[in-house]
């Protein structure tokens, strides 16, 4: 097996971030450096990351109800609980896809799976993701809705909402196909609106549905497949309510 596809199945990130780590010398194998991509991982070789020893485990995705209040990276240097509280202690090293800052909750995907998790972020999918979100005040459909679609710019680039609906005075569905740091929250601000609540309702065709808060679902490759099965055009709803979409069934 190629050396960069099995780091990416030991947990290791995308194969891209496998490929630097191989470059930049912090890969041995059975106690030699290697630096070149094209090394191939023969059955019995020790395998390592720095100290640790890498195991080729078996793939798995999950979906996670995130709570607020939870951080999603490892180890936080505040204390704070991060998301791996909530994932069995059995499980082989996951990482998460994505963000969901402290503050926001809802639907986030884990994976051990380096391709997929570059497949589901990378801009070029434009993978849909839904958001329920809750301000300070009424939202002004009319007037506000056009300028999320137009954006504004954050970290130099044109940040943008692909669909907007108003489903209650102050709650709206925000669908995005970006994924910019804390970019709801600061389009809103940017408005002159405050987020107080953010969901995070579906990834694709994969929806939140009745998973509750701190539980987790496994995927199946079908998931995975219906994940990816959804284009969007940018519009603006007229209406003050949507349809919730139906339960996902996990096969």
């Amino acid at each position: 097996m190629r050396l960069n596809r099995f780091l990416a199945q030991a947990g290791c990130g995308s194969r891209r971030a496998c490929e630097a780590l191989i470059r930049e010398g912090r890969i041995t194998i059975n106690g030699v450096v290697v630096t070149e991509l094209a090394t191939q991982v023969e059955p019995g070789n020790h395998v390592k990351v720095g100290n640790r020893l890498l195991r080729n485990e078996p793939t798995l995705t999950a979906m996670l109800h995130k709570p607020r209040g939870y951080m999603c990276t490892a180890d936080d240097p505040e204390g704070r609980p991060t998301i791996y509280e909530l994932l069995p202690a059995n499980w082989p090293r996951v990482f998460s896809v994505g963000r969901l800052d402290y503050d926001s909750e809802g639907l986030l995907l884990v994976t051990n799976d380096g391709d997929l998790s570059q497949r589901l972020t990378h801009p070029r999918h434009k993978l849909p993701k839904s958001y329920e979100v809750v301000l300070d005040r009424e939202f002004d459909q009319n007037v506000t809705g056009p300028k999320l679609l137009k954006g504004i710019i954050l970290e130099g680039k044109r940040a943008r909402v692909e669909a907007i609906h108003k489903i209650g005075p102050s709650t709206v569905k925000v669908v995005l196909t970006q994924g910019l740091k804390r970019q709801i929250r600061l389009m809103f601000q940017a408005f002159g609106y405050s987020v107080r609540r953010l969901v995070r309702t579906e990834i694709g065709k994969l929806h939140l549905g009745r998973l509750a808060v701190g539980k987790w679902e496994i995927l199946s490759q079908e998931d995975l497949r219906r994940c990816f099965d959804s284009q969007m055009k940018p519009r603006v709803s007229r209406s003050t309510s949507t349809k919730r979409p139906a339960r996902r069934e996990v096969k």
